[in-house]
C-alpha cells in the first residue's frame, strides 16, 4: 500500500505564498511532516505557475531533497516540467504523474518514463476524452498496459487511475470506479491502481466524510495506492484499520505501531 502525500501543490494558497516568498523552510516543514505521517513518496506539483513551472519545479525538487528522503512524484501537464523535475529527483525510484492514451501525452510522457526508470500514474483517459462508465475505462486500461509493457515499463511501475468523478454529478460515478478496480485485480493482478480521492464529494458538503469512506470501498475492491493528505489523521486511521481487518497487515503491526506514534485518530 503507497501513500502519496498531496500537499505540496501550487493550487494551494499557502503552498503558492510559500513558493513566491521562496520560504524553503515551509516547503520542508510540510514535506517532513507528510513523511512522518506515513507519505512513501511526495508530490510535487507547480502546475498553477504556468509561465514559471519549470523553474519553480526545479526549485521544490532541491528544497524538499533537503528535508525528507522519500522519493518524489512529480505531477505536471508539462513534459518539460516533468523533465526539469525528474533530473533532479535523486532519491529512490521517481513517479511520473501522470501519463495518459492521449497520443500527444502519451508520446511526449514515454521517453521520460524509460529514460528515468519511473513508476508511473496512467490515467483512464484517451483522445475521446473522460470515460464515463466502467467498460469505457477497461478498454483504455488494455490499452495503456498493452502498450506501456511493450515499450518496456514493468507491471509493478504502472499505477492505473480509474479517474473518481463527482457522485454529485453522476449517482454511479462511485460504483463505475468500483467495477473497474474489481477487473484491474483480476486481470492485472502485478498492476497497482491509485486516486486522488477528493474529486468523489466535489460539489456537497461534509466533504471529509465521503472521502473517507470511499477510501474504504475502494481499498476493500482491490486500490492500494491513494493520493491524499496523510496529515488528516481520522483518514489516516481508517487507512490502517482498513488495512488491519482487510488481512493486509499482519499481526496488526502496522495499525499498533501508527497507533503508538500518534499517526491517527478515532
Amino acid at each position: 500500500m503507497l501513500i502519496v502525500g498531496e500537499l505540496i501543490n501550487t493550487s494551494r494558497k499557502l503552498i503558492k505564498e510559500a513558493v513566491a516568498n521562496k520560504d524553503a523552510d515551509y516547503i520542508k516543514d510540510i514535506a517532513r511532516r507528510q513523511v512522518e505521517a506515513g507519505a512513501g513518496y511526495v508530490d510535487v506539483n507547480c502546475g498553477t505557475l504556468v509561465h514559471e513551472e519549470v523553474e519553480t519545479m526545479a526549485w521544490l525538487v532541491n528544497t524538499i531533497k533537503e528535508a525528507v528522503d522519500a522519493p518524489l512524484c512529480i505531477d505536471s501537464p508539462s513534459p518539460k516540467a516533468l523533465k526539469a523535475g525528474l533530473e533532479l529527483a535523486g532519491k529512490g525510484q521517481p513517479m511520473v504523474n501522470s501519463i495518459t492514451a492521449e497520443k500527444e501525452r502519451y508520446e511526449s510522457v514515454l521517453p521520460l518514463v524509460l529514460e528515468y526508470k519511473a513508476k508511473v500514474v496512467a490515467l483512464c483517459m484517451d483522445d475521446s476524452g473522460m470515460p464515463e462508465t466502467a467498460a469505457q475505462r477497461i478498454v483504455i486500461i488494455k490499452k495503456l498496459v498493452k502498450d506501456l509493457t511493450a515499450a518496456g515499463v514493468p507491471q509493478d511501475d504502472i499505477y492505473l487511475d480509474p479517474l473518481v468523478k463527482p457522485v454529485g454529478v453522476s449517482d454511479g460515478a462511485g460504483l463505475e470506479v468500483l467495477d473497474t478496480l474489481r477487473f484491474i485485480k483480476a486481470d492485472y493482478p502485478s498492476v497497482h491502481i491509485i486516486c486522488g480521492l477528493s474529486n468523489i464529494s466535489f460539489g456537497l458538503p461534509n466533504r471529509k466524510v465521503l472521502n473517507r469512506l470511499f477510501m474504504v470501498q475502494t481499498m476493500t475492491a482491490g486500490m492500494d495506492s491513494y493520493i491524499l493528505d496523510p496529515l488528516d489523521k481520522t483518514m489516516m486511521g481508517f487507512y490502517y484499520a482498513s488495512q488491519a481487518l482487510l488481512g493486509k497487515d499482519p499481526y496488526c503491526m502496522q495499525y499498533l505501531k501508527a497507533h503508538r506514534a500518534g499517526l491517527f485518530t478515532e
